[in-house]
């Protein structure tokens, strides 16, 4: 998976994507998801590092299906919330 941390006002924003969804762009209906090297762009890392970088995260951005898998079995993301969008996952989550 491909890790991406910013520092932001409003805390750590984290973007995790599978590798083979970086530079794609999904589709379903009137929805519309590139998943961009600016955005997703970072380092290939494996799931425990995906795993400590949610914990810390104040929001998080995740795509493809690997990376939504993972989220979903740690806890941060509830399966009800996952969208899919052609054929990938897409799911986001907001810590407040």
């Amino acid at each position: 998976m491909i890790l991406k941390e910013r520092e932001t006002d409003e805390g750590l924003l984290v973007a995790v994507c599978d590798e083979d969804v970086l530079g794609e762009t999904f589709e379903n209906g009137d929805v519309s998801l590139t998943v961009t090297e600016e955005f997703y762009g970072g380092e290939s890392v494996d799931e425990q590092a995906v795993a400590d970088s949610l914990a810390r995260a104040s929001v998080a951005n995740l795509v493809g299906t690997e990376a939504v898998a993972l989220a979903v079995r740690e806890g941060f993301v509830d399966e009800a919330n996952v969208l899919e969008v052609g054929r990938t996952r897409h799911a986001q989550f907001l810590r407040m």
